[in-house]
């Protein structure tokens, strides 16, 4: 085998691990870059990035006539890491011939994050399907992805966002169980004015229970797609469906609720 073909085929083989790995990095905190319908998209970046570096490698070597200098085309998948930290430069207002290119080369990456999200979006749906069906199961699939979730966390920004989630939910259903219960006014604006999330209740229909009670259990839906949405973010993405049910076909079909609340993380 020609010193030469060895040297491509190795160059290759490293573009390729180097722009996985550099993938992931851009990818850790937006989602699962290999999902059932990211992985199409994320393996296509991988080998355009690596065949781009590779045949960057190979011209310089043949320009400069040192084998070493083939190395300099395994910088280039770094750019899938350094790219996402240039974004916010490019916001900034590229020359007008720069956008048709600039369009083109983030194609790939805009349907990945579509097919990212796309997969979040399904594995949230059946979490929030399955605990749907009652406020007191929203309330309980609150505390049971909490304790999945919060207690493997370092006390922080994003433990304290899923604890503030797990108390408004639990704040939330438990004023709905209270309109159940015939509660009366008094006993009912106490309860909403003991949490912030409830407490400036004036967009509330306090003379309408029903209503009210349905605008709560939405709101708490909304909360915990947001929550099961935060936790996927981080990496929790093989929590079992609550509540645990052996063999249980869980719907798929996601309510408008969760649906504009993956608008809101976004």
């Amino acid at each position: 085998m020609p010193s030469w073909f060895a040297g491509v085929v190795g160059t290759f083989g490293l573009s390729v691990l180097s722009a996985y790995g550099f993938l992931r990095l851009r990818c850790r905190r937006a989602g699962r870059p290999f999902g059932p319908r990211a992985k199409w998209w994320s393996m296509t970046i991988i080998l355009l990035t690596a065949i781009v570096s590779t045949g960057l490698g190979v011209a310089v070597v043949a320009v400069s006539g040192h084998i070493r200098a083939a190395y300099i085309g395994l910088a280039l998948p770094s750019g899938l890491w350094f790219g996402q930290a240039s974004r916010q430069r490019r916001r900034q207002g590229p020359a007008l011939w720069r956008k048709p290119l600039a369009a083109l080369v983030t194609l790939p990456f805009r349907r990945l994050y579509d097919r990212m999200g796309d997969d979040m979006q399904e594995w949230c749906n059946a979490r929030l399907d399955a605990a749907a069906r009652t406020p007191q199961q929203i309330c309980d699939a609150a505390i049971y992805y909490f304790n999945q979730v919060g207690n493997r966390l370092r006390p922080g920004r994003d433990r304290d966002q899923l604890s503030r989630w797990r108390e408004s939910i639990e704040h939330k259903t438990s004023i709905v169980r209270l309109i159940s219960l015939d509660t009366t006014p008094a006993r009912l604006q106490a309860a909403l004015q003991w949490h912030p999330s409830t407490r400036d209740w004036g967009g509330y229909a306090a003379d309408d229970l029903p209503r009210l009670a349905d605008r709560l259990e939405n709101e708490a839906q909304n909360e915990l797609y947001l929550f099961l949405a935060q936790a996927y973010r981080l990496g929790f993405r093989k929590l079992l469906i609550y509540p645990l049910r052996p063999a249980a076909r869980i719907s798929r079909r996601g309510p408008l609720a969760g649906r504009q609340a993956t608008a809101d993380l976004a």
